[in-house]
């Protein structure tokens, strides 16, 4: 039986006047500059520690780990005032979280746990199958590692659950990066199934957890837009984009991105479905521009770029690498064309998004109609009270000549 910790022990984190209307709303993050400092020591408590967090008039507000030298300097795991911190709470959490998921896919291949959107701030596990690959992003959920790894054997029992904490959120919560299995022996690369193609998606050399579930109904919802279409698909990663295009009836897929590793994967993919996509390997600004020089023409063009915008600093510079982007990609679509133009970045909301690619228009003397928006598919879902839980964003554009 799960010990269960001793509240009465637990530290007191008091916030300022006022500063629980949040919270009480529904959000889950506690700013530094909201507690009261000379009430309560946030600067002595130790990164990880699990705390009572109270309003200034001493109501309950939660249970939440901190973390005194970040700007979010504590985030809720739990609202009821008798189910602290614990791995009974945590096997609560993964099995609301799996209930979800199982009314959605008929197969165990998507994100079973999306952080702050299932009640586990800081923590990430994607499914494959009898595999399970983990990102933890705070010191505090660092600190209850342990517990999930209890939680996951007892709520999912799979084969292995591996750990891919490599992601840069680590460093601002001061965590050194490593990848390891946790149990169980973890296979070099996994296979995904999307739409009736299958996908050897490398695991430990991979990119985030290896597989990016989140566009998966954006990726179904290209296909109706390329039958006998000319293909080309840039930030390419293992080709989940293009190889779906070719198995709706492509003429031809030219794929594109920078990693060895990832088109070494869409190389062997492809070679298993019996597809024969182009494969580019460069960086994806100057392969746009090379394919410009040589005038080609695509019929549908595909952006799935890294997030531009890590920070909202960031944002000026990202906005104009978006337009740029987009830009390029107009010039190598022919008179009619289909542009889907993605961003992961949160800071780049999609009306800014959708301005980067009017201006780009415009500049190309071309018309844009918007035909399709899309977001983060139903295992991403969105914490109505924390914005950051939607960030991805899918622009569907039917591009002309004026």
């Amino acid at each position: 039986m799960d010990a269960v910790p001793n509240t009465a022990q637990m530290p007191e984190l008091r916030l300022k006047r006022g500063e629980d209307r949040r919270i009480s709303a529904g959000h889950l993050w506690v700013f530094s500059n909201e507690v009261d400092t000379d009430r309560t020591p946030l600067r002595e408590l130790p990164p990880g520690t699990h705390v009572r967090l109270v309003s200034d008039r001493d109501k309950f507000l939660g249970y939440a780990y901190v973390n005194p030298h970040s700007l979010i300097c504590a985030r809720i795991l739990s609202r009821d005032a008798s189910a602290p911190p614990s791995v009974s709470l945590l096997v609560h959490r993964l099995r609301v979280a799996q209930a979800l998921r199982r009314s959605l896919y008929e197969k165990p291949f998507y994100r079973c746990v999306f952080g702050e959107s299932d009640g586990l701030p800081g923590l990430v596990l994607d499914r494959f199958g009898d595999l399970v690959v983990g990102q933890i992003g705070t010191v505090g959920m660092e600190g209850m590692r342990a517990d999930v790894e209890r939680a996951v054997e007892k709520v999912l029992a799979p084969a292995a659950l591996v750990w891919k904490n490599d992601s840069g959120v680590r460093d601002l919560e001061g965590l050194p990066h490593y990848t390891e299995t946790a149990f169980g022996v973890a296979p070099e690369s996994v296979i995904v199934e999307e739409g009736g193609v299958a996908f050897r998606v490398p695991l430990l050399g991979g990119q985030k957890t290896g597989w990016y579930f989140d566009q998966a109904a954006n990726r179904m919802a290209l296909r109706k837009y390329v039958s006998g279409a000319r293909v080309l698909d840039v930030f390419c990663y293992v080709g989940a984009w293009g190889l779906g295009a070719l198995r709706a009836g492509a003429a031809e897929v030219t794929c594109v991105d920078s990693s060895a590793t990832a088109l070494a994967a869409l190389e062997a993919s492809a070679a298993e479905n019996e597809f024969r996509p182009t494969i580019l390997r460069g960086d994806a600004f100057e392969v746009l521009e090379s394919l410009h020089a040589q005038r080609r023409k695509f019929d549908v063009v595909i952006l799935d770029p890294p997030a531009f915008i890590k920070r909202k600093k960031d944002l000026p510079k990202g906005e104009a690498a978006y337009r740029r982007l987009n830009q390029l990609a107009m010039q190598l679509l022919d008179r009619d064309g289909v542009l889907v133009s993605c961003s992961c970045s949160y800071h780049l909301s999609q009306e800014a998004l959708i301005g980067a690619i009017q201006r780009a228009a415009r500049h190309l003397n071309r018309f844009a109609q918007i035909v399709e928006l899309g977001g983060q598919a139903p295992d991403h879902p969105i914490h109505p009270a924390i914005p950051e839980t939607r960030y991805l964003k899918s622009v569907f554009v039917r591009v002309v000549a004026e």
